[in-house]
């Protein structure tokens, strides 16, 4: 790896699917990820992923290119744009820095409406 490498994009489709499993997988129950009319209610169109659903998806957006072996000891994101069903989201990377073991990679995740995600993760990945 080089810094200025950029890692192939990843496109999410987000689905009500992906939006309800990822907040119950997370426990989080908030009504806007998973109820419509409650999200409609509170003035949004519609239901919207959470973050934690997000960050997973950006650990696994950078794991998937630095391989399984790899260990993430820092994923520091920020949101956007939400994410509702039936768009889809494009992650993309750059690699910021390298040292011996240890990668840094700036992600960035846009949706239709917008950029989603940005962050930066920092992995640890076995010579």
């Amino acid at each position: 790896m080089r810094v200025g490498e950029e890692l192939p994009p990843l496109e999410v489709p987000v689905t009500r699917t992906l939006i309800v499993s990822g907040a119950i997988a997370s426990r989080d129950y908030q009504d806007v990820h998973h109820d419509a009319a409650l999200a409609r209610e509170k003035g949004s169109p519609d239901i919207f992923m959470n973050i934690l659903t997000t960050n997973g998806l950006v650990g696994r957006y950078v794991t998937d290119h630095l391989g399984p072996h790899a260990v993430l000891r820092k994923v520091a994101i920020r949101l956007g744009a939400p994410n509702y069903p039936g768009d889809t989201m494009t992650l993309t990377g750059t690699v910021t820095a390298v040292s011996e073991n240890t990668v840094e990679i700036r992600v960035f995740g846009a949706n239709g409406i917008g950029q989603h995600v940005s962050g930066t993760v920092i992995a640890e990945v076995p010579a």
